[in-house]
């Protein structure tokens, strides 16, 4: 959940899994900028296969929509980084409401939270830095040297439609997609071993 543009306060609601329906208050923060129902519901059909039971990490969380919506389709685990203290309030408040328990929000800046050792590496990571950051080959490089991410890890982009991230060696384009301005691309990352 990107800051792009500003929205004001309002409802997005879940549009897949046990929580379907189900609507998120979304805080009035300058440039906040939800990713689109039409593209979440394309990245989760794409990670279908993939998300019951996955560790997942939703970077630049904003209202956590895409960590709520991997809880609500099976995930085992989502750690929200968000840090703005106001939206990172509005997402616990949101999450308790919800009942969700599998989950935690750290009110951290995400490019520094990376720089730390994970606890565990993820089988899933969201990353929609603000557009304006210019983030995506940091953060990707970051997910890839620091041992955030397992063997074959999947990693979602969210980004302009003309930007141009570096990201690592490792990681295979699997989907890629537009809506409007707004490209967001699905990576695998492979493992060394597993390479032909």
């Amino acid at each position: 959940m990107s800051r792009g543009r500003s929205d004001s306060a309002g409802k997005l609601r879940i549009i897949g899994g046990s929580l379907r329906g189900s609507k998120l208050t979304i805080a009035d923060a300058p440039g906040l900028r939800p990713t689109p129902d039409r593209v979440r519901e394309t990245l989760f059909n794409w990670l279908m296969p993939v998300i019951d039971g996955a560790r997942c990490l939703d970077l630049f969380a904003g209202t956590g929509a895409l960590g709520i919506e991997a809880l609500s389709r099976g995930a085992a685990w989502v750690d929200f980084v968000e840090q703005e203290a106001k939206l990172a309030r509005v997402l616990r408040e949101n999450l308790l409401r919800l009942k969700q328990d599998r989950c935690a929000v750290q009110v951290a800046n995400a490019m520094s939270h990376l720089a730390a050792t994970p606890a565990a590496a993820y089988d899933i990571a969201f990353v929609d830095p603000p557009f304006t950051a210019d983030l995506w080959s940091a953060a990707t490089q970051a997910l890839e040297t620091n041992g955030w991410l397992r063997a074959s890890a999947w990693i979602y982009l969210e980004m302009p439609i003309v930007a141009t991230p570096q990201v690592p060696e490792a990681w295979l384009q699997h989907r890629e997609s537009t809506a409007g301005a707004v490209r967001y691309a699905l990576y695998r990352r492979i493992s060394a071993s597993a390479k032909l």
